[in-house]
């Protein structure tokens, strides 16, 4: 291997970082920041490595040893293929994600559908979805003006045209044209669940949206759920993100309010993570 990995590897597990964690970095700032080619990366070859590329790489390492997500130190973040620039005022996507889109798209192939993505953050559902469905009519909304700022400026990037609205879906909404499908991966993270997360989460991404108070943890799913009565146009179907300790009260949720074809999935954790239902 090339010595630049083992030095950054080093740097990391002394930070306390697990072996396969700092492995995994050293590869991806090497191939990703400064273009390493796998040849370059494992013939294990000494190269010219400019003053200025070594005072980036070790700003790096020293923003990872402090734990900033390697997302936000780069500015970026892959997503279902493509790149969304991310900040601390978004979510860092999760692959877990992508599972999610992927079953949207391949669920709905009919063209011109409405698609209605809550808690956008990135946008990188609803720019997803309008990349790969034909002709989506894409609307997004989200609580937060900086992450909205955020979506429509990845929207921007993929050429995409979306609808991006700063709602409160907690409050009382204003009359609404109905939709076909709505998208939303809420905040679920109950607040009992902090002791279990990393520093890299807990110190840097956007508390807004990912806790809820335990006493009340499916609050969202409640309130957009019953939101999708009104909204979705006739067999509309909705899909979620979910706490993967809550799929039973999941589907309970929505059977109660008055959903049918209800689908659970697991994702490649296997974990219970996706469900949708349908507006009869």
């Amino acid at each position: 291997m090339h010595p630049l990995y083992t030095y950054i590897k080093q740097r990391l597990t002394a930070a306390s970082y697990a072996e396969s964690e700092a492995s995994a970095l050293a590869r991806w700032i090497l191939e990703e920041v400064f273009g390493f080619s796998a040849l370059m990366l494992y013939a294990g070859k000494d190269m010219d490595f400019p003053a200025e590329n070594r005072k980036r790489l070790d700003d790096i390492l020293l923003r990872l040893e402090h734990y900033e997500p390697i997302q936000y130190i780069i500015g970026e973040a892959r997503f279902g293929g493509r790149m969304f620039e991310v900040t601390p005022a978004v979510l860092i996507p999760r692959p877990e994600t992508e599972e999610l889109v992927d079953w949207i798209v391949a669920d709905c192939p009919q063209t011109d559908l409405s698609v209605l993505d809550i808690g956008t953050g990135s946008g990188c559902i609803a720019i997803s979805l309008a990349c790969r469905m034909n002709k989506a009519k894409v609307t997004a909304w989200d609580i937060s003006a900086a992450a909205l700022d955020i979506a429509r400026k990845n929207a921007a990037r993929h050429g995409i045209r979306a609808d991006f609205r700063m709602v409160d879906v907690m409050n009382p909404l204003p009359p609404l044209t109905q939709t076909d499908i709505i998208v939303s991966n809420p905040p679920y993270v109950r607040e009992s669940e902090r002791k279990e997360m990393s520093r890299n989460v807990l110190d840097h991404e956007p508390e807004l949206a990912l806790f809820v108070p335990d006493h009340d943890p499916l609050r969202f799913y409640r309130r957009i759920a019953r939101l999708g009565q009104d909204l979705l146009s006739p067999g509309g179907k909705l899909f979620f993100e979910i706490n993967r300790a809550y799929g039973d009260e999941m589907q309970s949720l929505l059977a109660d309010a008055g959903y049918q074809d209800i689908e659970l999935r697991k994702d490649f954790y296997g974990n219970d993570r996706m469900i949708k239902a349908v507006r009869p």
